[in-house]
């Protein structure tokens, strides 16, 4: 199973970028993705803060300095950090807990000190031991949940947060009955708005109008539907969508309302050292997965320092406790936003948090009126193209040991949520490499001289593992048999099982055996690999 960058992955042709894109000098790229990304924190932010139980003035905050902070320190080129809708639950209990908002933050300041800790240890190097199936089940489960989720918005139920995850909704609707829910409440000029939108979104690139597709076309699904509700207002007002079904951003107060100060006498209370170790385990983890994802979605297919991307994390989710807002993670969703708006540097991520800072600051009236049908478009869009059928297929011809791990992971992240769905995918995908190490190797037969020789092809890695199986399958070789065995396709052989091989050798004469062993080292040489 592969743990590290495979040069056949190409998750980017499910998210059909188009080529052209990667010879246009970097800036005519970033700034539109950058406001496309924008358009989809947004809501992300609003809604992870309510689900929260915080102010929605903390959502925002945390995509700002997602943006500006950890954008600027970031060693990711695409990944787009923010409040995570993964720490929902976690941070609604924390504020409860702790007594409210501010003496969580002093939690998110202590956890963010934390972080910059783990990555100056260098403890990011986990992220390269996550198997390749686990992270294009965890993509895949991303794109199915969009599109599930959204699909209510899209016909105007917005009884759940936009940007929920998890299977359970706070609203005690599970995704599937929500879908059934939404049936019984449909707004037409929402279906509109969604249709129109999806439409606009799988044709913008085939547009004969070279200088109109300059425009991101998420923003033009966007303004198509402020101008659509605006002119039913006219038209026809039973139509009309009202301010529960658009974007909902605070516009009283100023800055002295939005910013909140941590209790500086809280960083002595063990219960808050205690949620802030759960919250820098479980944000640093998280970002891990998002950033091994992201990287591989990348269609320059670039490395990301994972430790550097910890010690990124860190400052921003120390800023952020700092003045109130949430903890920060490296999000999935607006990753993939980034990636298939055709970002090519970190300058989309950065960008997208000053369009957020500009629009609390300036313009927060004009984003309310922005349809959430119109979003739900957006994501839906972006939920088909990672859901994509020809990854699944490809895994499935690989065999169990690739496809398996993929399936388990889709689903139990599905069913249950992010973190849990991947322990559960890596827990599977490590059953599976322990299969393939106690795996005897297959006998085949092959004509050498006129005479059978029998061809004994060792697995990739022969470890300690394999030793009992290995042994048995010598052990019953019959006398005066011929037999090659064959290492040259492996990548590491220990010596426990190197001892086996060479104490078959000693005894093969007086079995009468010819046999002759290809690629196996020498006794007492080293078994690291060859």
């Amino acid at each position: 199973m592969t743990t590290r960058t495979d040069p056949s992955i190409r998750h980017t042709e499910s998210l059909a970028i188009p080529v052209d894109h990667l010879d246009q000098p970097a800036w005519r790229q970033d700034i539109p993705a950058s406001i496309v990304v924008a358009l989809v924190a947004l809501p992300l932010c609003l809604g992870v803060a309510l689900a929260s139980g915080a102010p929605a003035s903390a959502g925002i905050i945390a995509g700002i300095v997602g943006g500006l902070v950890v954008g600027v320190l970031s060693g990711s080129e695409l990944m787009v950090s923010g409040p995570a809708a993964g720490l929902t639950a976690i941070v609604l209990a924390a504020i409860t807990q702790l007594g409210g908002l501010p003496a969580f933050l002093a939690a998110v300041v202590i956890a963010g000190a934390m972080q910059v800790v783990l990555g100056a240890l260098r403890a990011g190097v986990i992220a390269y031991y996550i198997p390749t199936p686990v992270v294009k089940g965890m993509l895949a489960a991303i794109g199915v949940i969009l599109v599930l989720k959204q699909l209510p918005h899209a016909v105007g139920y917005d009884a759940d947060w936009v940007g929920d995850e998890s299977f359970r909704q706070a609203d005690r609707e599970t995704t599937f009955s929500a879908m059934a829910r939404a049936l019984e409440a449909v707004e037409p000029l929402a279906i509109v708005v969604s249709v129109v939108g999806l439409v606009v979104l799988a044709s913008w690139n085939r547009l004969p109008w070279q200088q109109l597709r300059q425009f991101p076309a998420p923003l033009v699904v966007a303004v198509l539907g402020v101008a659509a509700n605006a002119l039913a207002a006219v038209a026809s007002p039973a139509w009309v969508l009202q301010s529960r079904h658009l974007v909902a951003l605070p516009v009283e107060g100023g800055w002295s309302a939005l910013l909140t100060w941590p209790d500086w006498s809280a960083f002595a209370r063990a219960d808050v050292w205690t949620v802030a170790i759960t919250l820098a385990l479980v944000a640093s983890i998280e970002t891990l997965l998002s950033l091994e994802a992201t990287d591989r979605m990348d269609p320059l297919k670039r490395r990301s320092p994972a430790s550097r991307e910890l010690v990124a994390q860190g400052a921003g989710n120390l800023l952020s406790g700092l003045i109130g807002g949430l903890p920060i993670t490296g999000v999935i969703v607006r990753s993939a936003a980034n990636v298939t708006a055709g970002a090519r540097t970190r300058r989309s991520a950065i960008m997208h948090g000053a369009w957020l800072l500009g629009a609390v600051a300036l313009v927060p009236g004009l984003l309310n009126r922005i349809p959430l049908a119109a979003l739900a478009a957006i994501l839906l869009h972006t939920g088909l193209k990672l859901a994509a059928p020809g990854v699944a297929r490809n895994l499935w011809r690989q065999g169990t040991y690739q496809f398996a791990p993929f399936a388990v992971t889709l689903l139990a992240i599905l069913f249950t949520d992010l973190l849990r769905g991947v322990v559960i995918g890596l827990g599977v995908g490590a059953f599976f490499v322990l299969l393939d190490h106690l795996r005897a190797p297959a006998w085949e037969e092959v004509s050498a001289a006129g005479a059978v020789l029998r061809r004994y092809r060792l697995n990739t890695h022969v470890t300690f593992l394999n030793k009992a199986s290995l042994a048995r399958e010598l052990d019953a070789v019959p006398r005066r048999a011929r037999i090659e065995i064959d290492a040259r396709g492996t990548e590491r052989i220990d010596r426990d099982a190197l001892e086996v091989l060479h104490d078959f050798a000693a005894t093969a004469q007086s079995r009468e055996i010819d046999y002759r062993l290809v690629g196996v080292p020498e006794r007492g040489a080293s078994a690291g690999g060859h």
